[in-house]
């Protein structure tokens, strides 16, 4: 299977990682008069589609014997590590609909940084209690560093009632619950990538995102009968809907499962925490998309801007931090 072999290349995979985790939800603002429930379906299948078909090719190569390839590091693995990744993808997915469901109520440029920098937290301490690589004190730095980015962000939203714009308490009660939920998948891959008979990162990838897949039956189907926005939806509505929401909410489980992927492969060189936590740097990504190409902050005022700004600069010094970790 290929793994990088250097930082660099890591490196690029991670940053890669950190732009589709950040662009991805720009398919569902693109979505005209569809519900995110919907939409939600097509994300699913393509985040499980993208994951096996790299697992069938880029974790596949090399000789037929070699254990590390993914169908015989799956007929290798242990069941519990599988059932484990399985849990872990749906935490992931609840996460990942509340996280939809937020963007819906508060756009990119907030519901991205409250919600992610907070599964940063979660995520980075979990992993590395699980998997002690990299500076501990530097990770800390780092962590806290993300925590003031998401309170700099959380004033920006709060700063728009100046500008007359309504905001949403709800939103952000949201995105909290996201982010603890966000951050608790990745001690679930953790484990599955160090203990007993271990699965490998495009396997991780397979199962992580068959978990969330199948979990679309619970979460998915509670919420189009119970959904935080507007009214109820069904199935008609799925079949009836636009062949552009479909091919958008496909499109964007693809470039969300290339970052899964791309973040777990350079995990088995640089360590989970390190991986997960450059990777959660996409925030800083869906907030420029959301500031920059969707205008969510027309006409704040200067100091919604500032804080904008000072999220920005907290969310790189952390991410530094984390990378330095490595060092």
């Amino acid at each position: 299977m290929f793994t990088p072999h250097s930082l660099g290349i890591a490196l690029f995979m991670m940053i890669t990682s950190a732009i589709c985790w950040g662009s991805w939800a720009n398919t569902y603002k693109g979505v005209k008069n569809y519900r995110f429930e919907l939409f939600y379906w097509d994300y699913a299948v393509g985040i499980f589609l993208i994951s096996l078909i790299l697992a069938l090719t880029m974790g596949s190569t090399g000789p037929s014997n070699d254990p590390a390839r993914f169908l015989n590091n799956v007929h290798s693995a242990d069941t519990q590590n599988i059932v484990s990744t399985m849990v872990g993808g749906a935490i992931f997915n609840l996460a990942n609909l509340l996280l939809v469901a937020a963007i819906d109520m508060a756009g990119l440029a907030i519901a991205f940084p409250v919600s992610i920098g907070i599964a940063l937290v979660v995520g980075v301490i979990s992993s590395y209690a699980l998997q002690p690589k990299g500076n501990g004190p530097l990770l800390a730095a780092g962590v806290v560093c993300a925590l003031i980015a998401v309170i700099m962000d959380g004033k920006a939203y709060g700063s728009l009632v100046i500008a007359g714009r309504s905001i949403s308490k709800k939103s952000i009660t949201v995105c909290i619950v996201s982010g603890v939920l966000m951050g608790l998948w990745a001690p679930f891959v953790a484990r599955a990538m160090t203990k007993g008979n271990t699965l490998g990162p495009y396997s991780i990838a397979v199962f992580l995102t068959l978990g969330a897949l199948l979990s679309c039956l619970i979460w998915n189907i509670y919420f189009m009968r119970k959904p935080l926005v507007g009214e109820p939806v069904n199935f008609t509505g799925y079949f009836s809907g636009p062949m552009s929401g479909h091919a958008l909410g496909l499109l964007g489980g693809f470039i969300w499962g290339i970052g899964m992927v791309f973040n777990l492969v350079a995990a088995s060189f640089t360590g989970v925490a390190i991986s997960y936590a450059i990777g959660q740097s996409a925030p800083m990504v869906a907030a420029l998309w959301g500031v920059l190409a969707w205008k969510e902050f027309a006409g704040a005022p200067s100091k919604a801007k500032m804080y904008l700004g000072l999220m920005f600069v907290f969310y790189c010094v952390g991410i530094l931090l984390v990378a330095k970790a490595n060092g």
